[in-house]
C-alpha cells in the first residue's frame, strides 16, 4: 500500500455530507414513515405469532429495518444520523452543540425503538410448545437462533408499557450516574513530574500514564496525584456505586433474575456454567500471576510492587513506530495468516475508517465501533508512534476484520458479536503482531515483549475474573446490608484483588479506593469476556501455529456473529468450552510462557 493511500483522520461522508439539518430532519421522517407502517401492519394482528409463514414474512421486513434503522451494541440505536454525531462527539468531546445534536437523536430513536418493542416482546412471549414448532420449521431456519434468544427471555420480560418505563428509568438510574463520575474525573488535573524531570500540569488519564514511567519518581509522584483525586471523589462514588448496586437489585427483582450476573450471562447469550467453569479454571490458578508480579518486582530491582507499579513495562521496548510503518508491519503479518485480513485492513487506511492522532478534546484511548450492518466500521487511535500505539492498532483491526466477515455472511439480526467472543479476534490479531516483533529482536528485546504479553495477560484473564469476583462480592453484600459505606467497598476490593496479586504487591495507601475510577466494573459483569476471549485466542493461536490452514476456521468463527450459541460455534472448532479443562489447557499456555521467561532472566543474567 503506497503512503499517500493512507488516510489519517475519519472520513464521515459515507454517513452524512455535513451537518446538514434539512436532510436530517428528512431522514427522521422517512424513518418514522417506515417504522409506523411496520407497525400498522403488524401489531393489530396475531397471525404471525403462530404461522410459520406469515412470521417470516414480518422477520423478513423487520431484519430490512435492523439494516438501516436500529443495530447492534448498547448505543447502537439510530440511523446515520446518530452514528454521525455519536462519532463526531469522541472527535470533539467539549462541543456542546454535538453533545446536543447527539442527545436529540438518542431521544427520538428511543422513541422509535419503543415503538417497535411490541415485535421482540411478542415473539418471546409465544408458548413453549408452540416455540418448539417455530423453532423447528424450515420457514424459520434463517432466524432460527434470533427466536432463541428472544425466546430465552421471555420469562423476564414486562408488559409492553412497563418495557417502555423501563427503558426510559435507565437514563436516571443509570447513565447519569455513571456519567457524572466520569465527567469529575476528566476535569481533575494536578501537578506531577514529567518524563523529562520537569513539573507540568497533567489532566487525569496523563497522570494514569505516567504511573507507568521506568521512572520510579515519576511514577510515585503520579502514584501520589491519582490518590489525591480518587481521595477526593470516592465518596462522590460511594453513592454512586450504591445507586447502580440498587438499579441493578431493583432490575433483578422486576425481572425475576435468581443472581447478580444472571441477566448478564443471558444477554451475551451465554450459559451460566460456562462462565462458572472459566472463573474457577482461573481464579484457581491464581498462582501463576503471583509469581509473575514477583518476576517483575525482581526484574525491577524492587523488594516488593507499589499497587501503581503493576503496569510498570520491563526493558527497552519505547520503539517508535510511525503509522506508516505499524500499517506496512501489520499488512505483513495479517498476509501471511491470510491475505483478506491485509487486503481488509488496507481498505480501512485507505478510506479514512481510522482517526489516528491525538486532538485537542478528542477522546482518550482507542476503541473499534460499529452501529447498523450497512454502516462503515471506524477505529479510534490516539497515536504518539509508539509500540503500544502499533498493538492497539492490531488489536482495534481484530475487531474491525471480526465486524467485516460477519457483514458478509449473516443477516442484520445476527449482526454483533457475543460478549463473551468479542475479544477474541482482537487478541488473536495482536498476540501474532507480537511474535512477529519478537522473532526480529535480540535477547534482551524478546524478554521485553514477553514480559510485555505476560502483563497484557495478568491484567486481561487474572485481574478481571478477580474483578467478576469482586462484583459478585459487592452485589450480595449490597443485597444484605442494603448500603455499603467506602470503606467497605475498599476491604472488598482489596480482599479480591490480592488474592491474584499475592505478596509481590504491596497493599499502598490509597489503593484500596482504586475502584473508584473502575469503568468496566460499571457495566455490571462484562469484565469475565475479557479472559474468555483471551483464553480462547490462545487456543486458536496455538491450532494455527500447528497448522497453518486452522486459518480458514477461524476465519468461519470470524463470520458467526450472532448466529448461534457461543458454545456451538466453538464446538464446530473442536472447542469445548463448557469443560474446565478447556479453560485449563489455555492457562498451561500461560504458565509455559512464563517458564520460559523466567529461564531468559536467568539466562540474561536479570534475576
Amino acid at each position: 500500500m503506497k503512503i499517500e493511500e493512507i488516510k489519517t483522520s475519519w472520513d464521515l461522508s459515507p454517513l452524512f455530507a455535513g451537518d446538514d439539518d434539512s436532510r436530517m430532519l428528512e431522514q427522521r421522517g422517512e424513518i418514522e414513515q417506515r417504522a409506523d407502517a411496520f407497525v400498522k401492519k403488524w401489531k393489530p394482528r396475531d397471525d404471525w405469532k403462530h404461522d410459520d409463514s406469515v412470521l417470516r414474512e414480518a422477520l423478513d421486513e423487520y431484519e430490512n429495518l435492523s439494516r438501516t434503522l436500529f443495530g447492534a451494541g448498547e448505543e447502537g440505536r439510530g440511523s446515520s444520523e446518530g452514528y454521525y454525531f455519536w462519532l463526531k462527539t469522541h472527535i470533539d468531546t467539549a462541543n456542546p452543540n454535538l453533545k446536543a445534536r447527539y442527545q436529540q437523536i438518542k431521544d427520538f430513536s428511543k422513541k422509535i425503538e419503543n415503538e417497535l418493542r411490541f415485535f421482540e416482546l411478542e415473539i418471546a412471549r409465544v408458548p413453549e410448545e408452540q416455540q418448539k414448532e417455530l423453532l423447528a420449521s424450515q420457514h424459520l431456519e434463517k432466524y432460527r437462533h434470533f427466536l432463541r434468544r428472544l425466546f430465552n427471555t421471555g420469562s423476564h420480560l414486562l408488559s409492553e408499557e412497563s418495557e417502555k418505563i423501563m427503558s426510559l428509568k435507565n437514563t436516571t438510574s443509570y447513565e447519569k450516574w455513571y456519567s457524572m463520575l466520569q465527567s469529575f474525573l476528566i476535569k481533575e488535573e494536578r501537578i506531577v513530574l514529567g518524563e523529562d524531570g520537569k513539573e507540568k500540569k497533567a489532566s487525569y488519564s496523563e497522570i494514569g500514564n505516567l504511573m507507568s514511567s521506568q521512572q520510579k519518581l515519576v511514577r510515585d509522584r503520579a502514584a501520589t496525584a491519582h490518590n489525591e483525586i480518587i481521595a477526593k471523589l470516592v465518596e462522590i462514588a460511594e453513592v454512586e456505586l450504591n445507586a447502580l448496586l440498587e438499579n441493578r437489585k431493583s432490575d433483578d427483582v422486576i425481572r425475576h433474575f435468581l443472581r447478580p450476573d444472571a441477566s448478564r450471562h443471558l444477554s451475551d447469550d451465554i450459559e451460566t456454567p460456562v462462565v462458572d467453569a472459566l472463573v474457577k479454571a482461573v481464579s484457581g490458578r491464581f498462582d501463576i500471576p503471583q509469581r509473575y508480579y514477583k518476576l517483575k518486582a525482581r526484574l525491577l530491582g524492587l523488594p516488593k510492587l507499589e499497587y501503581h507499579e503493576r503496569h510498570v513495562p520491563y526493558g527497552n521496548i519505547d520503539r517508535k513506530y510511525t503509522f506508516e510503518e505499524s500499517i506496512a508491519l501489520i499488512n505483513e503479518v495479517f498476509s501471511k495468516l491470510d491475505p483478506e485480513f491485509a487486503r481488509l485492513a488496507n481498505d480501512m487506511a485507505a478510506n479514512g475508517q481510522i482517526d489516528v492522532y491525538p486532538t485537542v478534546g478528542k477522546t482518550t484511548g482507542g476503541f473499534c465501533v460499529y452501529w447498523l450492518i450497512t454502516h462503515p466500521t471506524y477505529i479510534l487511535l490516539n497515536s504518539t508512534d509508539r509500540l503500544e500505539d502499533l498493538l492497539t492498532l492490531a488489536h482495534e483491526f481484530g475487531h474491525a476484520l471480526n465486524n467485516e466477515f460477519i457483514k458478509k455472511k449473516q443477516h442484520a439480526l445476527n449482526y454483533g458479536t457475543s460478549t463473551a467472543t468479542a475479544e477474541v479476534a482482537s487478541t488473536f490479531m495482536e498476540d501474532f503482531v507480537l511474535d512477529h516483533l519478537k522473532s526480529h529482536g535480540d535477547e534482551e528485546f524478546q524478554l521485553a515483549l514477553m514480559m510485555k504479553r505476560l502483563n497484557d495477560d495478568m491484567n486481561s484473564i487474572f485481574r478481571q475474573v478477580a474483578g467478576y469476583q469482586f462484583e459478585r462480592e459487592l452485589h450480595s453484600e449490597f443485597r444484605n446490608k442494603g448500603y455499603l459505606s467506602k470503606e467497605n467497598i475498599g476491604v472488598i476490593f482489596h480482599n479480591n484483588m490480592f488474592a491474584y496479586l499475592g505478596d509481590g504487591v504491596d497493599r499502598s495507601s490509597g489503593s484500596q479506593n482504586w475502584w473508584t475510577a473502575w469503568h468496566h466494573i460499571r457495566y455490571y459483569f462484562y469484565v469475565y469476556s475479557y479472559a474468555s476471549g483471551l483464553l480462547i485466542s490462545k487456543y486458536l493461536q496455538k491450532q494455527v501455529r500447528q497448522d497453518p490452514r486452522f486459518i480458514e476456521k477461524v476465519k468461519d468463527f470470524l463470520s458467526s456473529g450472532l448466529s448461534d450459541y457461543p458454545k456451538n460455534i466453538f464446538a464446530r472448532l473442536g472447542v469445548d468450552i463448557t469443560k474446565s479443562s478447556f479453560w485449563e489447557a489455555g492457562l498451561d499456555e500461560i504458565e509455559k510462557l512464563l517458564d520460559e521467561t523466567e529461564a531468559l532472566a536467568r539466562k540474561l543474567g536479570r534475576i
